[in-house]
């Protein structure tokens, strides 16, 4: 591949769950646009879970992470 594509995604969000998680179950998450918008959480056990990044807990887990990471 040419430097600065994207790798293929094995796994996208298809389904939205509704479900608030646990932020200190949270470790990591992934930003995808297609073909929904949404942010895939990764949790401590490594299993991932796609929510809608509209709903206010989600940007604040998003943010609790980056402050994380820093």
């Amino acid at each position: 591949g040419s430097i600065g594509s994207q790798p293929m995604r094995k796994l996208s969000c298809v389904s939205l769950s509704t479900q608030k998680l646990n932020i200190r179950n949270l470790v990591s998450y992934e930003k995808q646009e297609v073909p929904i918008n949404a942010i895939m959480f990764i949790t401590t056990k490594g299993i991932r879970i796609c929510v809608s990044s509209e709903n206010k807990w989600v940007q604040a887990a998003v943010r609790k992470i980056d402050r994380r990471r820093t």
